[in-house]
């Protein structure tokens, strides 16, 4: 698989956790930036990967800021983006399982490097369990699609 990443300032302390963890799983990582520690806008790279992971450019995203939190959110504006903000292993598996995200965001000030590291791991590893689930993640695109038509 080849796996989208990108992260502002904040996150930039988490990058290479997670590009070992990439490679660990025998993926491809394809780096979106920032590649600097100087203060940049988290949605510019929220956006860049979203945008890969919906025109199949890549299979799934991980995205890193400060906490986590605005990256995510930024992420999640872009239609077809189920972008999940997980700080342990049961919502790294649990985000691919359940609700078959396609973007994990993780916080670089709150998540140290060994614990991305598992998590990535985690989160790559883990297989969309569809069934009930698929309902639900159904049910979420019909209001991804009132909204676009507002």
């Amino acid at each position: 698989m080849k796996i989208a990443i990108g992260c502002d300032h904040g996150g930039i302390v988490l990058k290479n956790a997670v590009n070992r963890a990439i490679a660990d799983c025998g993926h491809e990582s394809c780096d979106y930036g920032a590649f600097t520690a100087e203060s940049v806008d988290y949605p510019d790279y929220a956006v860049k990967v979203a945008d890969a992971v919906v025109a199949g450019e890549a299979d799934l995203g991980i995205l890193m800021c400060g906490t986590g939190i605005g990256i995510s959110i930024a992420a999640n504006k872009v239609k077809g983006i189920r972008c999940a903000h997980v700080t342990d292993a049961f919502q790294a598996q649990m985000c691919r399982e359940h609700n078959n995200a396609n973007i994990m965001a993780i916080g670089g000030r709150i998540t140290d490097a060994d614990t991305a590291y598992k998590l990535v791991k985690i989160y790559l590893t883990s297989q969309f369990q569809g069934g009930r689930h698929q309902t639900r993640i159904d049910k979420i695109a019909a209001i991804e699609a009132r909204e676009a038509g507002k």
